[in-house]
């Protein structure tokens, strides 16, 4: 008899024969597949919860070293910068993760709807692993069934099912973090706030004393929060945005190394090689030629 990471596995597989990251029919609902390991790739993990259904990735975050494979999943609370790589996939036993990327609106409303208590804890992670609860996963199950099903039907009953795993998630062993970084007033949806600010303006000169201002915390707070929680620094975050954004611009083949530099910010063309080097082990185009034959 098939488990059930097995036959959500086997629902992939079906709708998508070949490797890459898709999203899918219903709002939020990614998968992907990969036939062979990889190597290491900077990214980051946006506010979601993966599911590991089949095959084995090392994730560098920080400096921790982070295995996960079937049976567990990883909640990332914010986006966060990250190495990773694909350790075992083949094409008879690809790499399959399903993806269910966060509403923070949604969560919101759902911790005030069920009045779950935050806790204080300190050492909690804004990106972590577990292994997989039977109710979290009965629940993702149901989500992976209606990705089979009419439009009707997912339009219906997708929201409900999605609802119950981030109650699921919120009161799981990673919920804590998820919870903090959901609720006003918190120094994680401070520094999460702040995120979403880095983001918006990425390209731009910014005075992170004055994004500390804009999200009420001292200065020395702020840097040492954001550092919890992302690993990095506000400056090195802003830098790997717009190496990240530069690098998708570029294999979207409408920009050259020169206009991407430009686009993200950059006003030295030198400068931008040298980092981006430094980020992805090669020089632009060297690096895009290597990603676009992959």
């Amino acid at each position: 008899m098939k488990s059930k990471y097995d036959e959500i596995r086997d629902i992939i597989l079906r709708i998508i024969p070949d490797v890459g990251n898709y999203p899918t029919s219903i709002n939020g609902v990614r998968i992907v597949r990969r036939n062979n390991p990889t190597e290491f790739l900077r990214c980051f993990y946006n506010p979601s919860c993966i599911l590991v259904l089949q095959g084995l990735k090392h994730m560098l975050y920080g400096n921790e070293n982070i295995i996960y494979g079937k049976g567990q999943y990883v909640v990332s609370c914010t986006d966060i910068p990250v190495s990773s790589r694909v350790v075992q996939a083949t094409e008879e036993a690809p790499f399959v993760v399903l993806i269910l990327e966060f509403d923070s609106n949604l969560i919101s409303n759902l911790l005030l709807e069920t009045k779950i208590k935050n806790t204080v804890d300190y050492d909690a992670k804004c990106l972590a692993i577990s292994d997989t609860e039977e109710e979290l996963l009965d629940a993702f199950f149901r989500l992976a069934q209606l990705l089979e099903k009419s439009e009707s039907e997912q339009s219906l009953m997708a929201p409900m099912i999605i609802k119950e795993i981030y109650f699921r998630l919120l009161t799981g062993p990673l919920g804590n973090q998820l919870r903090l970084i959901n609720t006003k007033g918190t120094r994680s949806n401070q520094i999460a706030r702040a995120i979403s600010l880095i983001k918006d303006k990425y390209s731009e000169k910014l005075n992170m004393d004055d994004i500390a201002q804009c999200v009420n915390m001292a200065p020395s707070s702020f840097y040492r929060n954001f550092k919890k929680v992302t690993r990095v620094s506000p400056l090195q975050y802003q830098k790997q945005l717009r190496l990240y954004e530069a690098q998708r611009l570029m294999l979207s083949g409408n920009y050259d190394a020169a206009s991407a530099c430009y686009e993200v910010g950059y006003e030295s063309p030198t400068q931008f090689s040298r980092e981006y080097k430094k980020m992805f082990g090669n020089p632009p185009a060297k690096d895009i030629k290597s990603l676009a034959a992959v």
